[in-house]
């Protein structure tokens, strides 16, 4: 089964700023959290893994959203509202 509780893996690294934080995986800051602000971005790269660390980085650290996909197309939803993630990255806020 894969874990999807905490953000692990290989070429996965979290650093914690003054205001936030950074999830990435490979050369990709895949979610960036700065502000309350959070941008998820896939760098061109839509894969599950990377699917993946956006979602554990949601449940490890409580930011109110999960990646999903229908028919190969990335959907975000968050505070209950789904939103198409049409382009490489996405800004949630408010």
């Amino acid at each position: 089964m894969v874990q999807t509780r905490k953000v692990s893996g290989v070429k996965t690294r979290v650093t914690h700023t003054a205001t936030g934080l950074i999830v990435r995986y490979h050369s990709t800051d895949v979610v960036v959290v700065h502000n309350g602000e959070v941008t998820l971005n896939t760098n061109g790269w839509k894969t599950v893994t990377t699917k993946r660390r956006m979602n554990q980085a949601a449940n490890q650290f409580g930011l109110g959203y999960y990646v999903f996909q229908e028919h190969h197309d990335w959907y975000v939803c968050w505070n209950g509202i789904v939103y198409p993630f049409l382009h490489d990255s996405i800004v949630l806020n408010g």
